[in-house]
């Protein structure tokens, strides 16, 4: 009989999950994970190239570069934990909340406070610009919605429906007359600023960790719980879809830059990502530790997450260049010619590309090279060959006088080299601002060389004119202090007698 052989197993073929759109969000390669001090409660990214992000967390606000993924800013100008720290879509102004209950406007680059809005009770979870840039919306877990006037620092506007603590909150990008906020109430509600009423009151059914409105203002998400509801406003808050993918908590929820993925980041370590035509899971990206928030470029190429831990995790996805490189050999540019050595010349930076800043190295004064040598007497030499600021050289004998070098810098001087401090003691040493300082140098300068005087002409001279300019000084002071007694006594007395005079007679009439 022929030998029948043995017949391999055959099992059906797994679906492929090398899928296009896996394929996409796995190019979000190079994790980095930085420690922050404590959780990182927000991520919020700068509207505009090269879209820098924000970094809440502790007492302090870090705005981090896309380039390079180190700290640009650091503000910490906060007396509690800070939250929400958010760009104006700008990205020159920053506003957080913080654990007082203060809500408070940044400068980004200077890190001043520009403004202050106080009205909250209770720790400040929410704190964002309105589209139109003259309005901030803020929820607090003092259970109110407010929007404040920014120019004049009031609340133009304040919501007390709620019945827990507000936790999210956002502005209609397309009609900034809508806000939409969710609670711990387990409702989200849409507020009118024209009415200042609800107008929509939706159950999520958990208690709402954050909110997010489709462009157009139609569709509305929260996440709270394990679920994510999407919300129909145009029927009147009908729940189109529940979505139940995660395990834990979904506290954090964005968008890509074109509004059709929905990302999610839950307590179970998990980012997962929705497409909005369907809702199905379409890629999930497992973290070391809960998620607190996510954050998307809006040039989808930085997926930020920040953890429970205090873990900052930067997934950056690489983009190909244009083949802007010369492929024929031809028209490469060889080394050492002529074209080499200027190319580059005239191209004219875009906003986003890095520059370098370079610091120009001060080259030093004759007098400070001299300051640095330790050559007290050069110093002062060169300083009064001059025709300097008097506040220069009054700096640098103050400088001397500090390194106890004032004696070495005057001692050993003939009367050529003597004349030119004495010149500047005559003609200074009546300025208020100069005259402590100066009496100084010159008592240390009679000490020294008072043995001496009678030798030179010029010298003596000098020092006759030193001698008038103190008396007539002293005498200026002297018909100064006569005025200001005579004025005490004229006042005095003027107003011993008013409480006696009539009206009349003190007004002159």
């Amino acid at each position: 009989m022929e030998y029948k052989r043995i017949a391999v197993k055959k099992f059906p073929r797994l679906p492929n999950r090398k899928t296009p759109e896996s394929r996409y969000w796995r190019k979000f390669k190079s994790p980095i994970l930085i420690k922050e001090y404590a959780s990182v409660t927000s991520i919020n990214f700068s509207p505009v190239a090269p879209y820098d992000f924000a970094v809440t967390s502790s007492a302090r606000v870090q705005v981090y570069s896309s380039k390079t993924h180190s700290v640009k800013k650091t503000i910490s100008r906060f007396k509690d934990t800070a939250y929400s720290g958010s760009f104006r879509n700008d990205g020159k102004l920053i506003v957080s909340g913080d654990g007082t209950g203060l809500v408070q406007v940044f400068d980004v680059n200077s890190r001043a406070i520009l403004r202050t809005f106080r009205g909250h009770e209770n720790p400040v979870h929410v704190a964002k610009f309105s589209p139109n840039n003259t309005h901030i919306l803020s929820a607090s877990d003092d259970k109110t919605v407010r929007i404040w006037d920014i120019p004049s620092e009031t609340a133009v506007s304040v919501f007390e429906d709620h019945t827990d603590y507000v936790r999210a909150g956002v502005v209609s990008m397309d009609n900034p007359n809508l806000v939409l906020s969710g609670s711990y109430d387990r409702t989200v509600k849409l507020w009118d600023l024209r009415s200042n009423s609800c107008a929509i009151s939706m159950n999520h059914g958990e208690p709402v960790e954050d909110v997010l409105m489709f462009p157009g203002g139609g569709l509305v998400v929260s996440a709270g719980g394990p679920n994510v509801k999407i919300f129909d406003l145009l029927s009147g808050g009908r729940t189109l879809q529940t979505l139940s993918n995660h395990q834990k908590t979904v506290t954090s929820m964005c968008f890509d830059g074109s509004y059709s993925r929905l990302l999610t980041g839950s307590l179970d370590h998990h980012v997962k990502v929705y497409n909005v035509q369907d809702y199905k899971v379409v890629h999930s990206v497992k973290y070391p530790a809960p998620i607190l928030s996510i954050a998307l470029s809006p040039d989808d190429t930085h997926l930020v997450a920040g953890m429970a831990s205090g873990l900052l995790s930067v997934r950056q996805r690489v983009v190909k260049p244009q083949e802007t490189f010369m492929t024929r050999r031809s028209d490469q540019i060889n080394g050492g010619t002529y074209q080499y050595f200027v190319r580059g010349k005239g191209y004219n930076p875009t906003q986003d590309d890095f520059k370098v800043e370079t610091m120009k190295r001060k080259k030093l004064t004759d007098y400070d090279k001299y300051l640095k040598a330790f050559q007290y007497s050069n110093a002062l030499d060169a300083v009064l060959s001059k025709n300097r600021n008097p506040l220069i050289v009054f700096s640098l004998i103050e400088e001397l006088v500090h390194r106890d070098g004032l004696r070495s810098s005057l001692q050993g001087r003939d009367d050529l080299s003597l004349e030119p401090i004495v010149q500047f003691l005559v003609k200074n040493i009546a300025h208020p601002r100069y005259t402590g300082l100066l009496v100084d140098v010159a008592n240390v300068i009679l000490d020294m060389y008072s043995v001496v005087l009678g030798q030179s002409p010029l010298i003596d001279e000098l020092f006759q004119s030193l001698n008038e300019r103190v008396k007539k000084e002293i005498n200026f002071e002297k018909d100064l202090m006569k005025v200001i007694g005579s004025l005490d006594m004229l006042f005095s007395k003027a107003s011993s007698k008013a409480p006696n005079m009539p009206v009349s007679q003190v007004n002159g009439h």
